[in-house]
């Protein structure tokens, strides 16, 4: 007995509009005009290295962008860190006949999730990098996973967050390598400057003083230094205000950063057992301060 073959039917393509508006066929029009008007500026106008060079130096050495020209976070239980989105903009600023920008191309609220594409494009030359990805409506915390995100407005941050870090890439992408190391290298020497002309010694109090303010103790900064704050170099004043900025954005915790030293229970019964020398008798000619921190001894208390 012959059987009628089995038929596969494909999904009904999505409905196109029937018809375009005037306001979206004009701004197609100005989109397209606008795109070759700034290639022919580009090449009648091409760019002046030399000058674009002085303009990435007078931009990085303004300490108020090299704070925010880097980033630190935590991930798999180590620390990332490289150049934030602002760097990369200023960047293709100086360097100039550069477009950039980041598209939403659909949105699904029913699957949960965003395409969308980051490119940047250097008009001279005419190199272009563009990515294309899925950033899906959602937000990781390691105390509660994934949870899912219907507020507009935090579908909008998610996506301009996940944009912003692509967006990064590719203006990098176009970008001289030697031409950001050398802007990397300047920002790195202005947080070692830091600001103004205040001495040292009251860069460090104002940094102790800003981090008591999030709840930081200035033996949490010395541990993570690994030095007494009277022994902190430029570098690790620069190094405090990249981590003070990065939990300013969110990007990173105060326990991440600086963790509390856990005490064992062994710990505490073994400081249990033990005889507490400031509570013992104290004999004849002898002091009442611990030999550690007899005045005189040396010894920080």
């Amino acid at each position: 007995m012959n059987y009628p073959a089995e038929q596969t039917y494909a999904p009904a393509p999505a409905p196109a509009p029937s018809f375009i508006g005037q306001g979206t066929a004009v701004e197609q029009s100005r989109a397209v005009a606008e795109v070759q008007a700034a290639v022919i500026v580009a090449r009648q106008f091409p760019r002046n290295e030399a000058l674009a060079i002085s303009k990435m130096k007078t931009a990085f050495s303004q300490h108020g962008l090299a704070i925010r020209s880097f980033f630190r976070f935590s991930r798999g239980g180590s620390t990332v860190s490289g150049e934030t989105i602002q760097f990369a903009k200023e960047l293709a600023r100086c360097w100039g006949n550069i477009h950039h920008g980041v598209h939403e191309l659909r949105r699904d609220d029913a699957a949960g999730e965003s395409e969308m594409q980051a490119w940047a494009w250097d008009l001279e030359t005419n190199e272009r990098a563009s990515t294309t990805f899925i950033v899906p409506h959602a937000r990781w915390t390691k105390s509660s996973g994934s949870s899912r995100l219907e507020d507009p407005r935090d579908v909008y941050e998610n996506n301009s967050n996940n944009g912003a870090r692509r967006l990064r890439e590719m203006i990098f992408t176009v970008l001289p390598d030697w031409y950001r190391e050398q802007a990397k290298t300047i920002a790195t020497n202005t947080l070692e400057k830091g600001a103004g002309d205040a001495p040292r010694s009251q860069r460090i109090a104002d940094c102790i003083a800003h981090f008591e303010t999030i709840g930081v103790t200035v033996e949490q900064l010395e541990e993570s230094r690994g030095r007494t704050s009277d022994k902190w170099t430029n570098l690790d004043l620069g190094q405090l205000q990249v981590i003070a900025e990065s939990i300013r954005r969110g990007e990173v915790t105060v326990d991440e950063e600086f963790p509390q030293q856990r005490v064992t229970v062994g710990e505490i019964r073994q400081q249990a057992s033990e005889p507490s020398r400031q509570q013992a008798p104290a004999s004849e000619g002898s002091s009442e301060w611990p030999e550690a921190a007899k005045p005189g001894s040396g010894a920080r208390r």
